[in-house]
């Protein structure tokens, strides 16, 4: 059985920082692409950043200069740097892997969300 398991999420003012992390576990294989997503109330789920399995980052427009993401595959861990945040970035951050394990097909895993709240 394969866990997304995400942390870091929080209350911060405008112009502050957050670093999320997405740990995955189980009885994994191998981790291709892992990325994160982000789902304001009353909206679509969208995407944030992903990165390749040698890192390789893709970022939406909206967040490019501001987040980075990154990951150790050692620890099969993915992380999001989130820097000068807005209160437009406020919203559930949910991570998302393509994981190849012993006892599945390949296939797209997602984590129970971490809030991320930005407000003065």
């Amino acid at each position: 059985q394969v866990q997304l398991v995400e942390s870091g999420g929080g209350l911060v003012q405008p112009g502050g920082s957050l670093r999320l992390s997405c740990a995955a576990s189980g009885s994994i294989l191998r981790i291709n692409a892992m990325g994160w997503y982000r789902q304001a109330p009353g909206k679509q789920r969208t995407l944030v950043a992903t990165i390749t399995s040698d890192g390789r980052p893709v970022y939406a427009d909206s967040v490019k200069g501001r987040f980075t993401i990154s990951r150790d595959n050692a620890k099969n861990t993915a992380y999001l740097q989130l820097n000068s945040l807005k209160p437009e970035d406020t919203g559930t951050y949910y991570c998302n892997a393509d994981i190849r394990s012993w006892s599945a097909a390949q296939r797209d895993y997602w984590g129970q969300g971490t809030q991320v709240t930005v407000s003065s």
